[in-house]
């Protein structure tokens, strides 16, 4: 039966994915089904933001990886034979959805940005190519049009708690050869970057460590999270890589991101497009961010920085 279909491994990202996939089912009036691992009201909480029907997820056993579903999916999906399929581009995520798509024999747009359908019906996708300096635009001629959508793309769908749907629950996928054997947590310095509404960006501008210190201060004043460019994390190790922005980090969507030294090349410029305010403090006028920023101020940090933090003290009596 034709339709939307959308699997994502956590209901923040479900109800991303159900703003676009709402989308699309609308201008066709199919329903939208939402394929999730069944915890709490995730259910009612994905049929209020817009799935017509939920198939839960039973919980795997420990030594059991999200791939066991793979092929009881696949088996769903060839029976329904729904129009498209959207997976959330989680590390894990991807790799479910690369695997799927070779068990239904279809294409695979990964890191898509962007759907929309034409009026001969073709689903087209758009994603970042050339380092976020172009727009690849993609179609799919086998079915289900399979993509991968980054988290935070798009907005999560707003509830409507008056809606209803069906829910239905798969079997436990069969036993595979592939065993867990261990599960180690990924040590954070801080919180996840991607949900703070203020990020204070440091960039190669930093010539010591310590100077690191001074986004610290301005982060904890007005309640933000520090990030940093590849060069910090990657080269210098003075932050760890979760905290990089850019096009091969995580994409950040705050209210407020200040770049304090940072150059602005469209790799790391790729992962701040959805910030709605830019602000940048560059000694070098010339610096790409500029070009991105809303606010700029031309000048040295260890100047302009202390003066700032005395200012925001001041302002907030602290």
């Amino acid at each position: 039966m034709p339709g939307v279909w959308i699997f994502a491994e956590r209901n923040d990202l479900a109800l991303e994915l159900l703003t676009v996939a709402g989308g699309l089912a609308s201008q066709t009036g199919v329903k939208v089904t939402a394929i999730v691992p069944d915890q709490g009201d995730q259910a009612d909480r994905c049929i209020a933001g817009g799935a017509d029907e939920i198939v839960l997820l039973s919980p795997l056993g420990e030594d059991m990886s999200l791939a066991a579903w793979i092929p009881v999916i696949a088996a769903e999906a060839k029976g329904a034979d729904p129009d498209i399929l959207l997976i959330a581009a989680t590390a894990r995520g991807k790799d479910f959805a690369a695997r799927l798509a070779a068990r239904l024999d279809t294409g695979l747009c990964s890191n898509c940005t962007a759907l929309h359908r034409e009026g001969d019906g073709t689903i087209v996708m758009e994603r970042l190519a050339y380092g976020g300096t172009a727009v690849d635009r993609v179609s799919c001629s086998t079915r289900p049009v399979m993509a991968t959508i980054p988290p935070r793309t798009f907005a999560p769908a707003p509830a409507d708690t008056g809606r209803s749907g069906e829910i239905r629950k798969l079997p436990l996928p069969p036993s595979t050869p592939v065993r867990v054997i261990a599960r180690k947590t990924k040590d954070r310095s801080s919180q996840d970057i991607t949900e703070a509404k203020t990020v204070i960006c440091v960039g190669r501008g930093m010539e010591k460590e310590e100077d690191i210190n001074i986004a610290r201060q301005l982060a904890e004043l007005v309640g933000g999270e520090v990030g940093c460019t590849r060069p910090i994390s990657e080269e210098l190790h003075w932050l760890p890589d979760d905290l990089c922005i850019g096009l091969s980090g995580v994409q950040v969507k705050p209210d407020l991101y200040v770049g304090l030294g940072v150059s602005g090349q469209i790799q790391h410029v790729t992962g701040i497009r959805g910030v709605r305010v830019i602000c940048a403090v560059n000694k070098d006028e010339n610096a790409p961010i500029f070009q991105a920023a809303d606010l700029g101020i031309i000048g040295d940090l260890r100047e302009v920085m202390p003066r700032l933090i005395e200012e925001l003290k001041k302002a907030t009596g602290r």
